[in-house]
């Protein structure tokens, strides 16, 4: 696997990456050797972010974990990334993908692969009402949610508000 390090407002000693990149490959045995793995370490305030992207066939995986320690947060995205690897390798392997075949004998493994499948428990459906992206910004924080759909008086198209890890929003626009 090869092992790309971008940081940003972060500086990485060369023992943390030597970590990320002994505990990264052990998730060689789901790739082949010419897999690229993109490891993201930076710094806003008190949190510190490590993010692990992993290009597979049909797809990405991506793992984000924030905390106060880079070397905690090590141990809490490998196993995040390494359960949508499992689960990305079972869904692909009744399709046409070329997957590298797994050895599903571990016990840790095992366990991981057994997740009950997700289900939508829950519907809602509302007419979109024409507003400015600093109503739905207000509507937003009024109703508490970390997102909001609306429809856009500017360009008239359906979008979505969002609310980013560093306090500002994000914006998605469709377009026809």
């Amino acid at each position: 696997m090869r092992i790309e390090f971008l940081c940003k407002n972060y500086n990485a000693s060369d023992k943390l990456k030597d970590v990320i990149t002994k505990k990264v490959d052990r998730l060689d045995k789901f790739f082949e050797d010419d897999t690229k793995a993109k490891i993201v370490l930076k710094k806003s305030k008190d949190l510190e972010t490590l993010e692990i992207t992993i290009a597979v066939s049909g797809g990405i995986t991506r793992a984000e974990v924030s905390s106060g320690n880079m070397y905690e947060n090590i141990d809490l995205a490998i196993p995040k990334i390494e359960k949508q690897i499992i689960r990305h390798h079972s869904k692909m392997k009744g399709k046409k993908f070329k997957v590298k075949e797994i050895d599903f004998a571990q016990p840790e493994v095992q366990e991981l692969a057994k997740e009950p499948e997700k289900k939508i428990v829950r519907s809602k459906s509302y007419s979109l009402v024409p507003m400015t992206v600093e109503d739905a910004i207000e509507e937003m924080e009024l109703v508490g949610h970390d997102f909001y759909v609306f429809l856009n008086r500017e360009t008239g198209n359906v979008s979505v508000l969002y609310a980013r890890n560093d306090g500002d929003y994000g914006l998605i626009e469709t377009t026809r």
